[in-house]
């Protein structure tokens, strides 16, 4: 018998691969596959390549995504196209959670700064990024290691869990328990259930094969499709220290919260109406979800793409340009991407709201309208959206700039790109170039200076990212209160904010105004003060950041002219 299950794993493995670097053989996968980018000038690395992991694994808990190809991957939609489950998530920000470069880096970082936290730093970075590994070693008492001899080691006995990242068994292991969408959940909270379960959102299924297949027993439940389930992960805090590396806070209230997609989401209209899973897992109609047995016929509506788009193009494009050196298996990243540039170009809109041009002064304000669930940008507090505003003349040229972006990432004139110690308020009027708005949020540390290292966070001095509507700023808890500026903004509320700009000095004739909101997933000053580092991965990372085109993604644009 064990022979028997070898053999069969070995199979799966071969199709898997097959599966995921061919792209599978729809149509529209094969197009976007011809647009493969992986092709660049080779980067020089510092650190051997990291390893791909056995996904065949099988622990006491938890099985490796391959093993779940052979019945779920060869899915097709009632217009033919793929939608198999486990490619479309290869390609993902989760399925490449422990590989991810940045994250290395400042796991990695945030070790350097305050080594005698290793033990808390090590667990709470892979709870979510390797949780299978994590709740293994967990399990065993052992002692949770990254690097040096870590799990990203070939030979650690949980190398293989921890490089399938967030997967299959281990998401549709989670149990539904009361501390779901709470405080006790939150954090990587999670509780995996003993007996082999996985649950799903259909109640009308042959349990049989899996169980025969892989001794799970698939089993109908509600809470796969509710975003409490997402919260496990997506709602964290961490504890804080001060500049000797005495760690001050005392109380889950007292961390410092370092994302809340979920608890912004809970606090705006979207919680009445739509789940995470609604918007970032795409739909599909006509799906048989499994290609065995063979005579399954029943076919699912509203199946739910396991793509998990998100706006993270950037890494996406590392992912895809890096898979060797990363130890990637996918070649699936064109789709992925695509997916995202479409998900970002929705997040929000701009409109002209009104415009003047009177005795050489122009006037003219800009409204930011949100079509997201939580805020924007929202999660990792890397992240920030660059309003830039070009005023040129009849000929052309530009006789008024605010938000350049260059090559390196930074914004012209943005206060926290030239000087880590400072940030750019939060602005109702700007009139001046040197003047920029930007929708981020700025943490501090103990000492109320800025800060970019996690362990050091204790608040936020600055946070104006653009609220989903059905926000109220006054009323909702701290962990997601606005901050600085924007609070006492009359303009900034929920679901949207309000942007003037004057010009003075201008002569007569006609004036062409263009606006785009920019997305980064890491900004400039976020950067910088981590490839202060001296470490491989740091080292690592910032050829790939380097190297990257996509520092700025554009979101969405609005030109008009006056007179």
């Amino acid at each position: 018998m064990l022979q028997y299950k070898q053999l069969i794993l070995m199979v799966l493995g071969g199709l898997y691969l097959l599966s995921i670097t061919a792209c599978n053989s729809s149509p529209d996968k094969n197009e976007l596959a011809d647009n493969d980018t992986s092709a660049t000038e080779q980067l020089v690395f510092k650190l051997a390549p990291l390893s791909s992991g056995d996904p065949t694994f099988t622990s006491e808990h938890f099985s490796g995504s391959t093993n779940c190809v052979m019945c779920h991957d060869g899915l097709s939609d009632e217009v033919g196209s793929d939608v198999s489950i486990v490619t479309d998530w290869s390609s993902t920000m989760m399925a490449n959670a422990t590989r991810d470069p940045f994250w290395l880096a400042k796991v990695r970082s945030e070790l350097n700064r305050n080594p005698q936290l290793s033990d808390l730093i090590n667990d709470k970075c892979t709870r979510c990024h390797a949780p299978m590994a994590n709740e293994e070693i967990r399990r065993s008492g052992n002692k949770i290691s990254i690097f040096d001899a870590g799990f990203l080691d070939e030979n650690h006995p949980r190398h293989d869990a921890a490089m399938d990242a967030v997967s299959c068994t281990l998401c549709h292991q989670i149990t539904d328990d009361p501390q779901l969408g709470t405080a006790d959940g939150f954090s990587g909270h999670f509780e995996i259930n003993e007996a082999k379960i996985i649950y799903g959102p259909y109640d009308n299924i042959y349990t049989q094969p899996m169980i025969n297949h892989t001794g799970y027993t698939p089993t109908y439940s509600t809470h796969v499709q509710k975003s409490e389930l997402c919260a496990t992960c997506h709602e964290l805090k961490t504890p804080y220290v001060d500049k000797s590396g005495t760690i001050l806070s005392q109380t889950y209230e007292d961390e410092f919260p370092e994302q809340t997609p979920y608890s912004e989401w809970l606090n705006s209209d979207y919680a009445e109406l739509k789940s995470c899973q609604d918007c970032h897992m795409s739909r599909a109609d006509g799906v048989i979800m499994a290609t065995r047995p063979r005579w399954l016929t029943t076919q699912r509506d509203n199946f739910a793409l396991h793509d998990f788009i998100g706006a993270n193009k950037m890494m996406l494009d590392i992912f895809d340009k890096n898979r060797d050196q990363l130890g990637i298996l996918s070649n699936n990243f064109a789709e992925t991407i695509a997916k995202t540039e479409t998900m970002l170009s929705n997040a929000a809109t701009l409109q002209q709201v009104q415009s003047s041009l009177v005795d050489g002064q122009l006037d003219f304000t800009l409204k930011i309208e949100s079509q997201t669930g939580h805020k924007l940008p929202s999660g990792y507090p890397s992240r920030r959206v660059v309003l830039h505003v070009t005023v040129r003349d009849s000929a052309g040229d530009i006789v008024f700039e605010s938000g350049r972006p260059n090559e390196n990432g930074s914004v012209e004139g943005l206060d926290a790109d030239n000087d880590l110690a400072r940030y750019e308020p939060h602005y109702d009027l700007i009139t001046s170039a040197d003047q920029v708005q930007v929708y981020e949020a700025i943490m501090a540390n103990s000492d109320e200076e800025v800060n970019y290292t996690l362990l050091r966070s204790m608040k936020y001095l600055k946070d104006n990212r653009i609220l989903p509507i059905g926000f109220n700023k006054e009323t909702v808890p701290n962990d997601i209160a606005v901050k600085g500026h924007a609070l006492t903004d009359p303009d900034f509320i929920g679901g949207s904010d309000q942007i003037s700009y004057q010009i003075n000095g201008l002569s007569a004739g006609s004036y062409t105004i263009e606006a785009e909101l920019l997305y980064q997933t890491i900004s400039y000053a976020f950067g910088q003060d981590l490839f202060q580092d001296s470490s491989l991965e740091v080292a690592d990372f910032e050829a790939m950041y380097n190297a990257s085109t996509f520092k700025f993604v554009p979101m969405t644009k609005l030109q008009f002219q006056l007179p």
